[in-house]
């Protein structure tokens, strides 16, 4: 494997994950980041010679339940809940940089 993740990158990956990582996160996460790449590398060695590219997988059944409507919560109870509304709806951030 290449070289150690260190703190920078670890924080760079959570900046482009448009996450706010707090100082005690760092450490886990970057265990969590060199087990990941550790797994990739294992991928990296097995051998795909002779095996077709897969360029669709289809779904060959269909869900475990029908899609039913049922009762949910008034809209009301949803939107207390949330940061910022506006219209009666939820307020996003956008996610195209301008």
């Amino acid at each position: 494997m290449s070289a150690p993740i260190d703190r920078d990158q670890v924080q760079h990956v959570g900046r482009l994950a448009r996450l706010t990582l707090r100082d005690d996160e760092v450490p886990a996460l970057t265990e969590q980041l060199v087990k990941i790449l550790g797994f990739v590398a294992q991928l990296q060695e097995v051998s795909t010679d002779g095996i077709e590219p897969t360029a669709q997988v289809g779904v060959d059944r269909l869900p475990f339940r029908p899609d039913e409507p049922h009762a949910c919560l008034p809209r009301e109870v949803v939107l207390r809940e949330a940061p910022e509304t506006a219209g009666g709806g939820f307020v996003v951030p956008a996610f195209i940089q301008e």
